[in-house]
């Protein structure tokens, strides 16, 4: 009886089994779990077992045990778990043109507790057509090398598996972004440059900034150059008549226009090749002019200024020759030149050969100067100041001394009269038939000579200003350091500064002004250059050029109107009296431009035909207004037009009197010219020859840009 087992009995801290006897007498038991075993929680058990014999008493207190035995466990592992991300999403950033190894590694993990079922076999790329490889490790790579233009970002979606083939749930997110190689250079500027006439002065790159790719940079030195040699005599000027322009700037008056527009009083530029936009005069070496008589006194004195805008290039195969300006030469007979402005290789030469008088003496008489500029193909402002001996040249306003003064000896007195020739000299004597020689070979524009005077600085400071150029906004914020010039007409700029950080701020506040109410429209074009030292004996980056442009926009055109009373009688005693009748008492000059409304609702407005349009009244100057006679010119015998001096004093206006009418010139507001035109009186003291008179009033902006109505008076 007592070799029966009842009972086994399990040591340890709540196992999960329990031991169940299936046969007392062979002592033959069953292990088992109480409750599911979960492996990940607990991968194996070890407990001690001991059996129990049915021993006396009810109590079982004198039971007999069994040695303990030792159980071990180990928990079976089923693939439950599908494997997980690490990360939400992974970020990596790559520079292009390499090929890595490795970009960056995801990792995968499984909550499963055996080594087949937890560990991760594998990864893959889902995404299709993407640059990019995976390994068994999660390693990313590129398979060829990336293009910042062709893409700047990459989203490539992966998944893991585990051992047991199991696929991750959700597939992760990598974001490769390509960063470009840095290229130092300046970035954040725009090619195009608008600009509205009227606008002020405009900022041409208000977000620049210089990258350097940590470049160790110790200094920058950075030009900017407007580039407007295309646009007129080199820049935007304005376009007035040289006449009008010289009492605009307060120059002396009786300046005479060698090169005036061809006209019946003056014909003799009827011939030359003329770009009638901005009054210039192109000479091929084939033409010359010749002024009459009486243009120019004989005796221009001691004292006088010749002025000029020339645009002249080497010439090929005339190395010898020289180029005529200007040339008084003997008419015929001889072949004396008593004084002429020539270029001769490269550089301007003034002779000015001295008439005999009291004294036989050596006399300067050739004047040389030596200036690229002369041959640079470019427009520049020539003004020669003669003081007798001494000659002196301005050139774009800055001066200059001959470096070669020669001299000869004066010549004698003849009677022999002297011919005035512009862009060739005229060769009277010394040959069988007179012609001309010494041609000229490039551009002029507003040649002019005025006896007894010579011309302050200021004055031709004024006469050659450009009305366009570059400008520093708010100079006195200009940070430390920064050093700064401009050329003489505004369009190059020099910035320079060890700060990188001042010299964008000073760039950033480089503008372009345009102070001309009507510019020239078109491009004006922009280089930006910049050199850079580094500290110590590194190799120093090198700085692309800029090319932008800025675009001027064509000016609204302004509707210039005369009115007033257009026709009166009067008794013929008004007439005759030595006042005479007003002829314009009322007359009105009113500019408008025309500006289309844009109302607040578009859709009544689809017919075009109904957009209502408003005009606004502008104010601009004008540079002449002419009334002119219809009909047979005045008989000076009988009738004329007169008009005050004194009305055109503290005006910057002059007037010329003719049988064909009054002229009105210089650059002044429609309101003076409207005071002045209301004083103009007509007088014939001689009616009864006559019934009526009819005259036309016409007046003008800009050389004849813009032009008014014909107003008719009867």
């Amino acid at each position: 009886m007592g070799s029966e087992i009842c009972a086994f009995k399990i040591h340890g801290q709540e196992m999960p089994f329990e031991a169940v006897v299936l046969n007392k007498t062979s002592g033959e038991g069953r292990l088992g779990a109480r409750h599911p075993i979960d492996c990940e929680l607990q991968k194996e058990y070890t407990f001690i077992i001991q059996a129990y014999d049915c021993g006396a008493g009810p109590s079982g207190t004198n039971w007999k045990k069994s040695h303990k035995a030792v159980v071990h466990i180990q928990v079976k592992d089923v693939n439950e778990f599908s494997p997980t991300f690490k990360e939400t999403t992974y970020k990596a950033t790559v520079t292009e043109g390499k090929i890595y190894d490795s970009v960056l590694q995801v990792e995968a993990m499984d909550e499963d507790c055996s080594p087949q079922y937890s560990q991760i076999c594998n990864y893959e790329i889902v995404t299709t057509d993407v640059p990019f490889a995976i390994d068994r490790n999660g390693n990313i790579r590129n398979t060829e090398k990336l293009g910042y233009d062709k893409q700047h970002q990459y989203e490539i979606m992966v998944t893991a598996f585990d051992c047991g083939q199991k696929r991750a749930t959700e597939d992760v997110l990598v974001q490769v972004e390509v960063k470009p190689v840095c290229k130092p250079g300046w970035q954040e500027w725009n090619k195009r440059i608008e600009y509205k006439p009227g606008s002020g002065s405009i900022p041409l790159f208000p977000s620049i900034h210089l990258e350097t790719c940590d470049g160790p940079v110790s200094y920058i030195h950075t030009t900017i150059q407007l580039q407007t040699n295309y646009i007129g005599k080199g820049c935007d000027r304005e376009t007035y008549s040289e006449k009008s322009l010289q009492k605009l700037c307060g120059a002396s008056s009786g300046a005479i226009d060698l090169l005036p527009t061809p006209s019946a009083a003056t014909n003799w530029t009827a011939g030359l090749l003329i770009d009638s936009n901005d009054m210039i005069f192109k000479f091929d070496g084939k033409q010359g002019a010749k002024i009459p008589d009486g243009i120019v006194p004989k005796n221009l004195t001691d004292q006088f200024t010749i002025t000029m805008w020339m645009k002249h290039g080497p010439s090929p195969g005339l190395r010898a020759e020289k180029e005529t300006i200007l040339c008084n030469s003997d008419k015929t007979e001889m072949n004396r030149h008593h004084y002429a402005l020539y270029v001769h290789n490269c550089r301007l030469v003034f002779l000015l050969r001295k008439d005999f008088d009291q004294a036989d003496t050596f006399r300067p008489a050739e004047f040389h100067w030596k200036l690229d500029q002369i041959c640079d193909k470019e427009w520049h402002y020539y003004v020669v100041n003669v003081e007798f001996p001494v000659v002196t040249l301005y050139m774009d306003g800055t001066t200059y001394e001959p470096y070669l003064v020669t001299n000869d000896w004066p010549i004698h007195p003849s009677h022999i009269a002297m011919q005035l020739t512009v862009g060739a000299c005229w060769q009277g004597g010394e040959i069988s038939k007179p012609r001309f020689d010494q041609y000229f070979h490039g551009s002029l524009a507003s040649l002019t000579i005025r006896p007894g005077k010579i011309e302050s600085q200021k004055v031709i400071s004024c006469l050659q200003a450009c009305k366009e150029g570059l400008d520093i906004n708010s100079l006195e914020s200009l940070g430390q350091g920064i050093k700064y010039h401009f050329n003489p007409s505004q369009s190059v700029l020099v910035i320079e500064g060890d700060d990188i950080g001042n010299i964008n701020q000073a760039l950033q506040k480089v503008s372009y002004i345009n102070s001309r109410q009507f510019p020239t429209s078109g491009i004006r074009r922009l280089k930006v250059s910049s050199r850079v030292q580094c500290f110590g004996e590194d190799i120093c980056i090198s700085i692309p050029d800029i090319d932008a442009y800025v675009m001027v926009f064509q000016a609204k055109e302004p509707t210039i109107t005369i009115s007033g009373m257009d026709h009166f009688a009067r008794p013929a005693a008004q007439f005759e009296h030595e006042r005479g009748v007003t002829l314009l008492p009322d007359i009105r000059i009113v500019s408008t431009i025309t500006k289309m409304e844009h109302p607040p609702d578009l859709k009544e407005t689809m017919d075009r035909a109904h957009k209502p349009v408003m005009l606004e009244e502008m104010h601009h100057n004008l540079d002449f207004c002419d009334i002119l006679v219809t009909g047979p010119e005045l008989d000076p015998l009988q009738e004329c037009l007169e008009l005050d001096w004194k009305e055109l004093q503290g005006k910057h206006l002059d007037a010329t009197n003719s049988t064909r009418g009054y002229s009105i010139y210089g650059v002044d507001s429609m309101k003076n010219y409207e005071e002045v035109l209301r004083q103009v009186r007509y007088r014939n003291w001689h009616t009864s020859s006559i019934f009526d008179r009819k005259f036309r009033i016409k007046c003008s902006e800009l050389n004849g840009r813009y032009t008014s109505n014909e107003f008719n008076l009867e």
